[in-house]
């Protein structure tokens, strides 16, 4: 997956409440060099590095990732919303 995406490139991922595993969000990403193995990427948001391993989904723009929430959590206006 790291290979689709280059450092300096701006990305949204869904990612969940650490706080409240059942909230999940779209969020801004930054893809960056791994500070702890350079020679990988790594994702940068809320000022903490994330390894690329599968832990986030990663979209190139905001509307695939909006498409991407909706389809696994749902919408506020669709009963049994769990996002």
């Amino acid at each position: 997956m790291e290979q689709q995406f280059r450092p300096g490139e701006v990305v949204y991922i869904i990612i969940r409440n650490p706080h409240a595993q059942d909230v999940a969000h779209v969020q801004q990403a930054a893809v960056v060099e791994n500070p702890e193995e350079p020679s990988e990427l790594a994702l940068f948001a809320h000022e903490t590095y994330f390894p690329f391993d599968g832990q986030f989904a990663v979209f190139h723009s905001e509307r695939e990732a909006e498409q991407a929430y909706q389809e696994a959590f749902g919408s506020p206006e669709i009963e049994d919303y769990y996002g």
